[in-house]
Formats: C-alpha cells, sequence, structure tokens
C-alpha cells in the first residue's frame, strides 16, 4: 500500500490511496480512493506537476523516472519535480510506471510498479517512493537544468544556480582554500560542440557555515571563465594532444609558510595511455595552474595520487594518497611534497611476513594482496585490504575511493565504488562504506550503501567540509554515467555528479 497525495488549485486537494483488491482468483486492478485534504499546492499551466519524495522524510528524490505507458520518459529534477505537460495527455487519467536506483514503489497485482494520476494542468499530485539505498540522493550537483522543472511549476527556489555553463563534469575533487572551497573536475561538456573542456575546470564556492545554504540546496560555484570565449577556463592551458586530469589536489605550505595548492597532473592520450605526468601548482594571480616539475613515466606511485588526506597523527604530520586504499605517502612540506624519492609504500614484505613502510618497493594492492592470500604467503588475519561484505562474507574489491576520519563513529571512513564485477548489479555502481582504527588499515567489514544498476557511479568523493552532527551525517558524491555500463544516457544527469547523504547512526550500519 501506498499513498499518492493529488493537489489542485481547488478548495480541496486529494489523498489517492493505491489498494491492491482481488477481482477474481487470477486477476487484480487498482482501485482509488478520494478524500478532502489540505489547501492546494499550485503551479504553473499549462503543466502538471508531479512531485516525489522520500517516504522517509518528504524530501524531493533527483532521478526518478516517469515512464508513460506509450514509453514517454520525464525525469525528476534535483527538487523531485516533473513538469509533466504532453498535449493528448493532458486533464485525463494517465498511468505514469516509477522507477530510480535505490528507491521503489510497491506492484500493483500484474506486477506494474506505478500510479494512475488526473493530468489537469494547474494541479499536482505527489507520491512517496521507499528507499532501498542507505545512502539518500540530495542533488544533481553540476550540469544544465538541475532545478529545470521546479522552475517551469513556477514553485520557489532557493538554488538559483542553473546557468547552463556547463553540462557535463566528471571526477570532482575539493579542498578548503583560503576563505573558500576550491573545486575542480576533469573533462567538462558544454554546449557549443560535443568536444568540452579537456584541460581541467574549476570554481570555487563559499566555505560551509550557519548562514550559508545547506549543501542539500546544492552548491553555488563562481568558475573561472575565459575572458576571451566566455567559456569555462582551461585550467592548464596546453597545446599539446590528449585531456589533462587533475587528482591529489592538496593544500601544502611552500618555503615562505603560505598555503598553496598543488597537484599531480597526467596528459592522457587514452585511459591506459599517459603522455606526461608531473606536479602542477595553483597560481593566484593567473588563476591557473603552472606545471611545476614533470616526472619520468616509468615512475607509476612516487607522487600524489587520488584522494589526499592530511595526518598528523603518532607517524608524524603525512599526506595520504588514497587509490582506493592509503597505501602511499609523504611528510606534509614542500620540499618533500615536491620529491618522489621522498614518497613511502605500504609494503607487505614476505621476508618479515609483514606490512612496512619504505621507500624503494611499490605499495601492495588490494589484487596483490589476494593473490598473496591465495598463495599462502600471507594469512586472513594479516590482510589489510579483505574486505567482506557484512551479510554474505564475499569479497569485494574496491575501484576507488576516499577515506576520511569520522568524528561520530571515532574511526576511519572509507567510501569507495566497487571494481568490475559480473555479479554485482552494476559494473561501477556499486558504492561501499568501511571502517578501520588506522587510515592504512586493515579494512575488513563491508557495507553497501548505494546502488547504480546498469550505471556507473565513480570516482567518490566525501566532502568532510559539509559533515553534520558531528560527523553523523556525511556527504560524498561521484561521476554517474552510462559509460562502462551500455546503458541508455538519462538527459542532463549524464556525465555529471550527484551528492550522497549518508546517516552513520542508521541501524544497519551500527548493527544495533
Amino acid at each position: 500500500m501506498r499513498f499518492v497525495r493529488q493537489k489542485s488549485r481547488s478548495p480541496n486537494t486529494y489523498f489517492v490511496r493505491i489498494t491492491t483488491l482481488l477481482l477474481s482468483a487470477k486477476f487484480f486492478t487498482l482501485a482509488l480512493a478520494v478524500s478532502a485534504w489540505a489547501a492546494p499546492l499550485q503551479v504553473e499551466k499549462p503543466y502538471f506537476g508531479i512531485h516525489v519524495v522520500d517516504g522517509s522524510n518528504d524530501r524531493g528524490v533527483p532521478l526518478v523516472e516517469l515512464r508513460t505507458v506509450n514509453d514517454v520518459s520525464y525525469w525528476t529534477d534535483s527538487q523531485g519535480w516533473v513538469a509533466f505537460h504532453e498535449p493528448d495527455l493532458m486533464d485525463r487519467d494517465v498511468f505514469f510506471h516509477v522507477a530510480t536506483p535505490g528507491y521503489e514503489f510497491p506492484s500493483d497485482g500484474f506486477g506494474y510498479r506505478g500510479v494512475r494520476l488526473q493530468t489537469t494542468p494547474g494541479n499536482s499530485a505527489t507520491i512517496q517512493v521507499r528507499r532501498t539505498n542507505l545512502a539518500e540522493r540530495i542533488c544533481r550537483m553540476t550540469g544544465q537544468g538541475i532545478d529545470r522543472d521546479t522552475r517551469l511549476l513556477g514553485l520557489a527556489t532557493d538554488r538559483e544556480r542553473d546557468q547552463a555553463i556547463t553540462l557535463g563534469q566528471d571526477s570532482v575533487q575539493a579542498v578548503p582554500f583560503g576563505d573558500k572551497i576550491f573545486w575542480l573536475w576533469g573533462d567538462t561538456n558544454l554546449a557549443h560542440y560535443p568536444l568540452g573542456n579537456f584541460h581541467t575546470t574549476a570554481a570555487t564556492s563559499r566555505l560551509p557555515t550557519k548562514e550559508t545554504e545547506p549543501p542539500e540546496n546544492g552548491v553555488r560555484f563562481e568558475y573561472y571563465l575565459d575572458a576571451t570565449t566566455g567559456f569555462v577556463a582551461p585550467m592548464i592551458p596546453d597545446s599539446q594532444p590528449g585531456a589533462v586530469w587533475l587528482f591529489g589536489l592538496m593544500v601544502v605550505p611552500n618555503e615562505s609558510g603560505h598555503d598553496e595548492l598543488l597537484a599531480h597532473y597526467s596528459r592522457h592520450l587514452s585511459l591506459a595511455e599517459v603522455a606526461e605526468h608531473g606536479l602542477v601548482r595553483f597560481n593566484s594571480k593567473s588563476e591557473r595552474f603552472e606545471k611545476l616539475k614533470t616526472i619520468d613515466l616509468a615512475e607509476k606511485w612516487r607522487y600524489p595520487r587520488g584522494n589526499a588526506v592530511r595526518v598528523n597523527g603518532g607517524s608524524g604530520d603525512y599526506f595520504y594518497f588514497c587509490e582506493p586504499f592509503a597505501t602511499t605517502r609523504v611528510k606534509a612540506n614542500w620540499a618533500s611534497v615536491i620529491d618522489p624519492q621522498a614518497y613511502e609504500a605500504l609494503h607487505f614484505d614476505e621476508a618479515t611476513s609483514s606490512y612496512r613502510w619504505q621507500t624503494d618497493l611499490e605499495p601492495t594492492t588490494q589484487q596483490r594482496e589476494s593473490e598473496l592470500l591465495i598463495a599462502g604467503e600471507i594469512s586472513a588475519g594479516q590482510c589489510r585490504y579483505r574486505c567482506l561484505e557484512a551479510a554474505s562474507g564475499s569479497s569485494i574489491e574496491i575501484h576507488r575511493a576516499s577515506i576520511n576520519w569520522n568524528k561520530f563513529l571515532n574511526k576511519w571512513l572509507l567510501i569507495g565504488n566497487q571494481a568490475g564485477d559480473e555479479n554485482a548489479a552494476s559494473r561501477l555502481g556499486e558504492v561501499w562504506m568501511a571502517t578501520a582504527d588506522e587510515i592504512a588499515g586493515p579494512w575488513h567489514t563491508a557495507i553497501k550503501i548505494a546502488s547504480h544498476p546498469n550505471f556507473s557511479f565513480y570516482n567518490p568523493r566525501q566532502h568532510t567540509f559539509f559533515d553534520s552532527a558531528d560527523g553523523r551525517y556525511v556527504y560524498f558524491e561521484g561521476t554517474f554515467t552510462r559509460t562502462f555500463s551500455g546503458s541508455v544516457a538519462i538527459p542532463r544527469y549524464e556525465y555529471n555528479q550527484l551528492l550522497y547523504r549518508l546517516d552513520l547512526s542508521n541501524k544497519r550500519i551500527s548493527g544495533q
């Protein structure tokens, strides 16, 4: 049973209760029971508004498909609204199939998951869906039309952010820098031509405070623009072929003690072929990154990678680099960060049968550790990356992740996506969490927190500057795309960033 609230301009608004009735031994149908309720919510004609909300908190759910019987699909915007206007389907009963990753709508006797609505222009209806994911989908962070339907319906929104500057953005990095958050993304789709900006896009936003908008309302980005074209600026101007990506973004005090933004860059001719890589620093005057040092292509690990985390603990003050696990580190000073020979890797020493930090050998990966376990060279108790699903005990291979200290759990929290598994619901769309007492592990129990069947959700990134309630609520985002999945692109959502919120007090996480 599920309630559907239908609203109109009339003095009465209606609740439509969808109840499955047994009509015969073989057939079922839907009966609609209508009763008066609260004051109406008005929307702009000629649209009929449909609001899809999370049944646990009545928040709008982005990325919900409402599909008619003749396969016309509408997708909810970031506030959960669809502005429906199909000229031949107005002012009549219309059935909508309801579907979205991580949420579900109950099925009727024939197995259809959907609802019949009277599509009167100016009226609206609210549909509740049940969240099956542990993580709650909050909003789309990037791209055009984030609040499109909300605006078409004439409903108030405090997310006036849609500037159509970008249409798609890949793989986010973000760090507090000065009095702002500094954001950067990889490949960026633009409206004027299929080939957009492939030399990194960047923006800033206000630091979160009690006075600023909560992340649930999205983020107002101030993009770095090219003064000549008006498009987003290539943050690493380079005439050489290939896409230029930045990872390992971090704030490092320079020789004079002033904070600087530094990252690793790589110029790719393809996903697998790297033509050049090294270190870059941000020039605040030119508002561009400048190449600081080129690193030999033969060097595979002695540089910033993945997601950087600064830890000042018993071992000293270090930057740890999570790709996906924290297997590489360097002392948190300028001289060390720019010197490849200063980097340390966590390596399993077969001679001593133990993990140790050292500077000569490459880090031991999760895949290598699994090989050592099968060969009997390491015991299960010695493993650091043997992530096992809490329910089944099956092994989970992590593709990319970010790791941060969580005050609420009093542990290190890993949020990562699963590497391709033919038995998983998606190739790169399953998101997991794990905890450990140390940033370098061991990591053992993994809990799935979000699923994106037949889609990818990769390079997840926690934003600790959004944490609330002493870390009870954490936020992470990643790239949502059909790439690597073979699915059909979802308009406006394709190749963009989705933001999730996770309540770590959930009993399914705490085991209470």
